[in-house]
């Protein structure tokens, strides 16, 4: 679908990383160097009232010294190196400095005391607040108003092992803040501030998620292997990874040659020369599109393959000679860009179109007066075009500060550099290899086990797209990923709370069987789990996006769930779930849990969304009635009703509700299929 953005089931990685997967992580240890695990930086956030484990490595038999305030830990440092303290609790605070000693020293500044979540899941977990162009709902007032300096993230690189790690090469906790915050998980972060709002303490996130990915993927061996599905298999992990290693190996050597072979496509350069590029040629003819925005903004919503953008700048007397700094914002997909005709850089990496573009212009090229900026870019497929921020796109003298930058957003020029002939007969890239990243433990070797034993409060989910088609194995399986987790933090049960799929497709006529309700079916068994809480998202879906842009609405619900389950408040935290039916006659009658102030039709229309059957199985649109704390439903062809189906489609039309605006869970009763929803 041309006007879907391309990280469906792969959010950010969704060519380069999901198609390639990734390698199996080897991170070089210094010998005999203090080290910390990476998850220990500047900025980070301790959990507060909890013990607090620090470790990392040395040489072999050097004792380690770990204070911070009043607290201090003693550990030596095992035949391999590896060393663990244990900080007693310390209550929400900072910021403070975190010391580490032994025959070296390391010290952490900034270090906060307060909630520790780890966010995981797939690409509704990874959707960012904003890269790009593409992110929330309101992202850029959004990220305008970000400014919660005690709001921390870390985000674990994406990585597959065959074997639980122990390290990797993270970039360490950042603080909250409009430049940062764009590349947030949308949903942590929303989650993170309303809880940083509520309770008025510093909040880190840890971010571990990758888009498209299975839920046994992020699961241990040893809790598979509880699972009768998933048991026979697992010894063959490391081979799989190493067959994918030499794949990739040589898909990428054909990706290098796919690459230079592209030129001949391109009507605007050949492999010696870009005459679009020419700042002598005539660019009058060509026509003018405001920068930065997608293409398809501009009406050129089925084009693919290479545009041209051309713009003038004027540079002053005193500057010329000088060298500048380019900077044009991220580019979908390749760029290749040049200053007065000469390139001066390239960004052409599968998969990376949200990374911003910045390049060097050598004072050499830099003339008073009239100056050219060409910049040629490639799409592959959906949107294409200049894509960030207008406050990034702006030329600047490097290595001076305080000098306001020259802006190039606004008006560009621009010509088409393919047409249908050339889209025709230019080569496609090289087949992809299979996503090794849904191989099962992979995600949990790579990017779970080395958080592990971190001091955290609990954990935040959002996965099961792409297990829907296999709700029942789900069943057990959404479970055992939960148990497994805790079983290794070996920290109790500690909550975990995860969102019901969202409502999406094309809404159906008749009432009929979906694979995603059954998918939220098996999330609200799991209920049946201690400590966990669900947020519902039924009713804040798209039809036409898998990955709906009302990012908000779940890390509130997901912060109301957080109250209860994890600090105790006695608050409607869940809209309705169904607990028990009585037929009466020729109707049913339904009980709810979590009816908070009563029941309600959304914006007080007509209940909707339910369908009954008799004996026969077969479900018709019913009516239904709110009373009291039940729902009457019927349906007056269906005399000897048996079973009620509420909201039972991929995007049903449903409006049950609680007074406090909490939609109802999807639900169905009677014996299909036969075994009922959990309760909570």
């Amino acid at each position: 679908m041309k006007n879907q953005k391309r990280f469906v089931n792969g959010a950010l990685t969704v060519l380069l990383l999901c198609l390639a997967g990734a390698p199996i992580l080897a991170v070089e240890k210094a010998e005999g160097s203090l080290r910390l695990a990476p998850v220990f930086t500047d900025n980070m956030v301790l959990q507060r009232d909890r013990l607090i484990p620090v470790w990392g490595w040395a040489k072999p038999g050097e004792q380690i010294a770990v204070s911070i305030q009043d607290r201090t830990a003693v550990a030596r440092a095992g035949e391999d190196g590896k060393w663990k303290a244990v900080l007693e609790e310390l209550p929400v605070g900072g910021p403070y400095e975190m010391t580490i000693a032994g025959e070296e020293s390391i010290v952490l500044k900034n270090v906060l005391v307060g909630e520790v979540w780890v966010c995981s899941g797939q690409s509704n977990m990874q959707m960012p607040v904003m890269v790009g162009g593409y992110g929330v709902k309101n992202g850029q007032e959004e990220v305008a108003k970000a400014d919660y300096p005690k709001i921390r993230l870390f985000t674990v690189p994406m990585m597959t092992a065959a074997e639980p790690q122990e390290d990797f090469e993270g970039k360490g906790w950042v603080e909250c803040s409009p430049e940062t915050v764009p590349a947030f998980t949308a949903v942590g972060y929303f989650f993170g501030r309303q809880l940083h709002q509520d309770l008025g303490i510093p909040v880190g996130l840890i971010h571990s998620s990758w888009g498209g990915t299975l839920a046994e993927a992020w699961t241990s061996a040893a809790g598979l292997r509880t699972l009768p599905d998933f048991k026979p298999g697992l010894d063959e992990v490391e081979n799989l990874l190493k067959e994918h290693e030499d794949l990739q190996a040589a898909r990428e050597a054909k990706i290098g040659e796919w690459v230079k072979s592209l030129d001949d496509f391109d009507l605007g350069s050949t492999r010696d020369s870009a005459s679009y590029a020419d700042p002598e040629r005539d660019v009058s003819d060509w026509k003018v599109m405001d920068l930065p925005q997608l293409w398809d903004k501009a009406g050129l919503e089925d084009y693919d393959g290479f545009m041209w953008f051309r713009r003038e700048v004027e540079i002053p007397a005193e500057w010329a000679g000088k060298d500048f700094v380019l900077h044009l914002g991220p580019v979908n997909d390749w760029d290749r860009t040049f200053f007065n005709g000469t390139k001066i850089g390239a960004h052409e990496v599968p998969g990376e179109w949200d990374k911003p573009r910045e390049y060097t212009v050598p004072g050499s090229l830099v003339k008073a007066g009239r100056n050219a900026i060409a910049v040629r870019v490639y799409d592959m497929g959906n949107r294409g075009g200049i894509c960030g921020k207008p406050e990034e796109m702006c030329l600047q003298l490097a290595n001076v500060v305080g000098m306001k930058p020259i802006s190039l957003a606004g008006e560009w020029r621009y010509k088409e550099g393919s047409n249908e002939k050339t889209r025709a007969e230019e080569p496609k890239l090289p087949r992809e290899v299979g996503a090794i990243q849904n191989t099962p433990t992979v995600l949990f070797n790579a990017m779970i086990s080395p958080l592990v034993p971190y001091a955290i409060r609990g954990a935040i989910w959002y996965q099961g797209e792409s297990n829907a088609g296999r709700a029942y194995q789900y069943r057990t399986l959404f479970p055992t990923t939960i148990v497994d987790w805790r079983r290794h933090w070996n920290q109790g049960d500690f909550p975990f709370l995860f969102v019901q799929l969202a409502n999406f497709q094309a809404v159906v006529p008749e009432p009929d069987e979906s694979d995603w309700a059954e998918l939220r079916e098996a999330q609200m068994m799991t209920l049946r789990l201690p400590n966990t809480g669900m947020a519902c998202a039924i009713d804040i879906g798209e039809a036409t996006d898998i990955h709906p842009r009302n990012k908000q609405d779940v890390g509130k619900r997901l912060a109301l769930a957080a109250r209860h389950v994890a600090y105790g408040e006695r608050l409607v935290y869940s809209g309705p779930l169904y607990r028990s039916m009585d037929v009466v006659g020729d109707r049913i009658r339904l009980h709810f849990r979590h009816v908070g102030g009563g029941l309600a039709a959304k914006d007080g229309e007509e209940l909707k969304g339910f369908a009954i059957a008799g004996k026969d199985g077969k479900f018709v649109w019913a009516k239904a009635k709110i009373d009291g704390d039940t729902v009457v439903v019927w349906n007056d062809e269906v005399p000897e009703p048996a079973a009620v189906h509420y909201a039972w489609a991929n995007n049903p039309v449903c409006n049950l509700v609680n007074r406090e605006g909490l939609p109802a869970s999807p639900f169905r009763t009677g014996s299909w299929p036969g075994i009922p929803p959990g309760e909570k």
